[in-house]
């Protein structure tokens, strides 16, 4: 038998459409095909301002979230200050009582030295006295409060960290009061009288030192607080290094650069005579040595590549320390 076309369909040849029938199927029309090409167009373009609308939102919201976040900072900055200021005028109160016996320690060391020439402090305002002993208490107060300041400041640092280094925030808050102590320690018992005594040195029988109160307390808490500063230098180097921003090896590298900002520092802060820089600079270039060999030991380590057994053997698997 002989099939005629149009019987594989239900309603057989004639139920074909003329247009169909000319066309096979899977074969569209030219004009059928540029509208499809067109539709396909318009729908990508609308997916791709739904895309960039989506994208624009999205931005907003990461713009508002990190507006939020900055503010969130700016808050917890506010409540940190907050609180260090109410412990340091806690302290003011607990210290005011000794204010008399602080005040005459603070003036020892010049005292000590303007007695044999029967030299004196002297105040030129009546109220200069007072204030004078109400700052001494605050001073006081300052460096009692420090561990707890310190604390606070170290908090505020913390959302940065690892929860492993979170744990640090105790001991590094401690030891940076005990550092920032240490440091005015060291420029009351050991820089104050050297310096006080090149000063002194230029008296003559025409010329007869009485400094006032009030500016010699000015120029020995600058002093106290600028040594108690430098002494948080290899802290402040060890905290850098174990967040992996500097190593043992750089540091070393810029150790010539470091010496000469000691004393660049040492001229600003100090009084502008020798014995007084060389007294802040020298210890300024000890604790950075002290800073490089607390980064060896406690900073993050790099990666190195792995080492064969002649490597090991021949190293003996020791490493060297800075130098």
């Amino acid at each position: 038998m002989s099939r005629v076309p149009g019987d594989d369909f239900p309603g057989g040849a004639d139920s074909l459409d003329p247009q169909e029938a000319d066309y096979p199927s899977g074969i569209r029309e030219p004009g059928e095909e540029a509208a499809e090409s067109d539709d396909s167009l318009s729908v990508s373009e609308e997916s791709g301002r739904s895309e960039d609308a989506r994208e624009e939102k999205s931005g907003d919201t990461l713009s508002d979230a990190h507006e939020m976040t900055f503010l969130g900072h700016l808050q917890e900055l506010r409540m940190r200050l907050t609180r260090c200021l109410i412990a340091a005028f806690v302290g003011l109160l607990a210290c005011y009582g000794f204010s008399e016996q602080l005040f005459q320690k603070l003036m020892e060391p010049l005292v000590t030295l303007l007695e044999p020439t029967g030299g004196s402090l002297i105040y030129t305002g009546l109220p200069e006295a007072f204030f004078t002993h109400l700052k001494v208490a605050a001073v006081a107060g300052l460096f009692a409060a420090s561990p707890y300041i310190f604390y606070q400041l170290w908090i505020f640092v913390a959302p940065g960290l690892y929860e492993g280094e979170r744990k640090w925030i105790v001991p590094i808050a401690v030891c940076s009061a005990a550092c920032f102590v240490t440091g005015a320690l060291f420029g009351y018992y050991v820089v104050f009288p050297f310096g006080f005594q090149f000063f002194l040195g230029y008296a003559t029988d025409f010329i007869r030192p009485m400094p006032s109160v009030k500016e010699y307390f000015s120029f020995a808490t600058g002093m106290l607080f600028a040594f108690g500063l430098i002494f948080e230098l290899p802290l402040f180097m060890l905290f850098l290094a174990s967040l992996g921003i500097v190593t043992s090896k750089g540091l070393r590298k810029y150790r010539k650069y470091a010496i000469l900002g000691s004393f660049v520092v040492a001229a600003i802060l100090t009084p502008p005579d020798v014995v007084s820089q060389i007294l802040m600079a020298g210890p300024l270039c000890l604790l950075y040595e002290v800073g490089i060999w607390l980064a060896w030991i406690f900073g993050k380590k790099p990666k190195e590549p792995a080492k064969g057994p002649d490597m090991e053997k021949k190293h003996g698997g020791m490493t060297a320390g800075p130098t």
